[in-house]
């Protein structure tokens, strides 16, 4: 599925979403929208979990970064990079350049999912269902949804706290139902804090052994 992305001053789109395990090659389109020349662009490709899904260059330079003298106004470019996944990721794009030659500039994008075409299910979602402040010993739910990719079994959830002194605690196992294509299911966990400070919360999907997603939250916990 293609989707054109902007964000000012670049108009973005990155193909394909949907990849199968092992080495693929990406396209990044990059147009600059503003009435600027960019100079010096330096553009990187970045992962957010490097453990499932790596950022290459091209065969012949293994850095995830490209760069482009100028970049002009309305001016579009294709950049490729070479990835290799064992699993989906989200990637981000960032960029760092020179207007006119003089003032530096910083521009960093969204986050664009890539989906490994074999899995079964996406973790979408987790939310702490609180405010972003609650108080010791409220009990707080986490929920995390789950949607299918194409139907199978054989899924489970974890939900995991950490603490401000660094514990982390399992909460919940689940096993999750059969999902069909396009079908979402949320699940909850319980957990009461018993210090002051951040909670980190975590959920992870796993197709058999194998983690096929995670998502954090954060929640602080005062008195």
């Amino acid at each position: 599925m293609k989707i054109l992305r902007w964000k000012y001053p670049i108009e973005y789109e990155l193909n394909p979403t949907e990849i199968d395990k092992g080495n693929n090659w990406v396209t990044l389109k990059l147009k600059n929208i503003s009435k600027d020349t960019l100079t010096g662009v330096d553009v990187q490709l970045h992962s957010s979990d490097t453990y499932y899904l790596k950022v290459y260059g091209t065969w012949w330079g293994f850095g995830s970064g490209k760069y482009l003298k100028e970049l002009k106004p309305k001016e579009e470019v294709e950049l490729v990079f070479r990835i290799n996944a064992l699993g989906s990721a989200d990637v981000y794009v960032t960029l760092m350049s020179r207007i006119y030659a003089r003032e530096r500039f910083w521009w960093e994008s969204g986050w664009t999912h890539i989906y490994v075409s074999d899995e079964k299910a996406e973790l979408e979602r987790l939310l702490v269902l609180s405010h972003p402040y609650t108080k010791i010993g409220k009990t707080l739910s986490a929920e995390a949804t789950v949607k299918g990719l194409r139907k199978g079994t054989g899924l489970k959830l974890e939900f995991w706290v950490e603490t401000p002194a660094g514990k982390s605690e399992k909460q919940a196992t689940t096993e999750i139902k059969e999902l069909f294509a396009g079908e979402e299911a949320r699940y909850t966990a319980e957990f009461t804090p018993k210090e002051i400070g951040f909670y980190t919360v975590y959920a992870y999907l796993y197709d058999g052994w194998q983690r096929i997603g995670y998502k954090t939250n954060y929640v602080y916990v005062q008195k």
